[in-house]
């Protein structure tokens, strides 16, 4: 059954993340809280009650977007991480029911829900670095969530070794997401992919509402909705409705960009289209000055 990705704000927030400048640090972390679906998985739900618990980490998302607001870049707050938290667990799904093996069961031979800890992992930490600087975020997240995820870790993962093989493969995820990161595993790319596909309708307004009105704010404002599925031919199914063909280059230049040469290269169909009989104007006009 196709599912739309849940990109809807939560209440009080716009679709394009909170606008965080000039709050107080406390005020602002107050309400970052993500959620996704644990589907019974007690180790998953163990790590989402530590990461909200904790007033570092929220702190952490609270400065990412306090930089994204800084350089007039999309949300890089709570609510995208939570956003790509949710796309990333569901195509995880969808690709271990299609029969690929995450590198947790077929490299460690431990479980599928262990593989959903280290997705969730990767993706609500792979901004944190966006606290410190935008150049070199990914590798910055790194000395950050390693820290953190041993202290979150060690009380649902008592064994050393086995705990020690999840933070690996979840720091992992978190450079994998980067431009030419390179993921080696499933997990790691299911992480840059879904950080890809954080681009419905409103999700990335934010260069267009400013004025800025180059090729990336223009493709971004001609994305609608994204659709996840599983597929006929291939494990998963993506489906990106645009109003707009100024979203091909969302979809050619990021999306296929983070999908190309990971290992869901070959077990994902991605499908745009625009809807409706006519495109909307996006654009009145373009000056070089």
């Amino acid at each position: 059954m196709a599912a739309p990705v849940d990109e809807t704000p939560p209440a009080g927030e716009s679709p394009s993340g909170p606008g965080e400048l000039g709050r107080a640090p406390a005020e602002a972390i107050d309400a970052a809280r993500v959620r996704a679906p644990s589907r019974g998985n007690r180790r998953l739900e163990a790590l989402l009650d530590g990461l909200n618990a904790d007033a570092e980490v929220r702190a952490w998302w609270h400065m990412a977007q306090v930089q994204s607001e800084r350089l007039g870049m999309s949300d890089h707050s709570w609510v995208h991480v939570q956003v790509v938290l949710n796309i990333a667990l569901r195509l995880l799904r969808l690709l271990v029911k299609g029969g690929l093996a995450p590198a947790m069961v077929s490299d460690h031979a431990m479980r599928d829900r262990d593989a959903e800890v280290v997705v969730a992992a990767g993706a609500l930490l792979h901004d944190v670095g966006m606290s410190i600087h935008r150049a070199d975020h990914e590798a910055f997240s790194l000395f950050l969530a390693e820290r953190k995820l041993r202290e979150l870790l060690a009380p649902v993962y008592k064994d050393p070794a086995e705990r020690t093989v999840v933070i690996a493969e979840s720091l992992h995820a978190i450079i994998g997401h980067r431009r030419r990161g390179e993921p080696y595993t499933v997990e790691a790319g299911v992480v840059r992919v879904a950080d890809a596909l954080d681009m419905a309708q409103g999700r990335s307004r934010l260069p267009v509402d400013t004025g800025q009105v180059g090729i990336h704010a223009i493709s971004a404002a001609a994305i609608d909705a994204i659709t996840i599925s599983a597929g006929a031919e291939r494990a998963v199914q993506i489906e990106i409705a645009m109003n707009n063909s100024a979203g091909i280059f969302q979809v050619d230049d990021l999306l296929a960009t983070k999908l190309r040469g990971t290992p869901l290269d070959g077990q994902v169909e991605v499908v745009a289209s625009v809807e409706g009989e006519s495109e909307k104007r996006l654009l009145g006009e373009f000056r070089i000055a």
